[in-house]
């Protein structure tokens, strides 16, 4: 018989060894939960796409945010859809849009929670690009002096933080700069730095009205195949003061998350985007794995490869299950 003297099975012997010596944990904490908000009253409407996710009017939003802070969760990304579009997409910083209202209703209801603001133009746009065009350039410089009016207008409205998810050049200085010329210089920025011209968009562009009316958005959003591009990304957006870095999509980008992880000192964020999350729904309803366990076990592995912060849609399911 063989002898055997080594045994790791002895630290997974039972439930408490496991706890005892667990390397990695996920903690509800590390959740940022993101909403939809859309103009009129008396609205909650769950997009087909994203089952268990809704449309809120604004008027429905502190019910939310008392119910999203109650599970634990410290934290909302709100987006939205405006009342009109233009070519400029200037209801984007219109105080009266649904989005301003719905970070100000927040933050008067539950002022601990945290407000982190969506900046971008493709749902606000007539022709559904993130900036303004010339032709059928999206024109990068023109672009920024945009993305601070909005930037600025959610500041105004109490966001504590600004997230910008353009893909311009040189957005995250332009940002900061407004900032602190209008004396926010509190308000932090987290940049979607390393954000790819991803498929796993979809649910989200039919959540949000956002599809482009012509081509798609690889001008500018970065290639799937490419790692070296994120990490020279992530160090422009360091050197131009982005508080937080994020990678959008999570899932299939784990191996850039932890390359990211490993070359900058900034928290790092990952997107667990609305094709991952419909993709779990889908096959939960149909009887195909176990919703809880998967969504779990794949929200681990965001945190295990470097993320800190957790933006996804199951956060509040996530929250129910972790709290018991």
């Amino acid at each position: 018989m063989i002898y055997q003297k080594l045994r790791p099975r002895r630290l997974r012997i039972s439930s408490g060894m496991r706890d005892l010596v667990r390397e990695t944990e996920l903690s509800v904490r590390d959740f940022v939960y993101p909403i939809f908000v859309v103009p009129g009253e008396k609205i909650k409407e769950e997009i087909p796409s994203m089952p268990g996710c809704f449309h809120y009017s604004v008027d429905q939003v502190a019910a939310l945010a008392y119910e999203i802070a109650a599970r634990g969760i410290r934290a909302v990304e709100v987006f939205g859809l405006p009342a009109y579009k233009d070519e400029d997409g200037s209801s984007a910083w219109d105080m009266e849009s649904p989005v301003q209202r719905a970070i100000a209703a927040i933050k008067d209801a539950v002022p601990d929670l945290l407000v982190v603001g969506d900046v971008c133009l493709c749902q606000y746009t007539t022709h559904g690009h993130c900036g303004h065009l010339t032709g059928h350039y999206v024109d990068n410089d023109r672009t920024l002096a945009l993305l601070q009016k909005v930037a600025v207008s959610q500041a105004k409205a109490g966001a504590d933080i600004v997230a910008p998810s353009d893909m311009m050049d040189g957005r995250i200085a332009a940002i900061r700069e407004a900032l602190d010329e209008n004396k926010f210089e509190n308000t932090s920025i987290m940049s979607y730095a390393v954000k790819y011209a991803s498929g796993y968009y979809g649910p989200f562009r039919d959540a949000a009205d956002s599809m482009p009316a012509f081509g798609d958005r690889r001008q500018y959003q970065m290639d799937p195949s490419n790692v070296r591009e994120a990490l020279k990304e992530t160090a422009l957006d360091v050197e131009e003061g982005a508080d937080i870095i994020m990678v959008k999509p999570a899932l299939a980008y784990l191996d850039v998350v932890r390359r990211v992880y490993e070359v900058t000192d900034r928290p790092i964020a990952v997107y667990n985007v609305s094709g991952e999350y419909a993709m779990v729904k889908a096959a939960a309803a149909n009887g195909w794995i176990d919703e809880q366990r998967i969504v779990l076990e794949t929200l681990t592995g965001m945190k295990r490869a470097g993320a800190k912060i957790i933006i996804t849609y199951h956060a509040l399911d996530a929250a129910d299950w972790m709290n018991g």
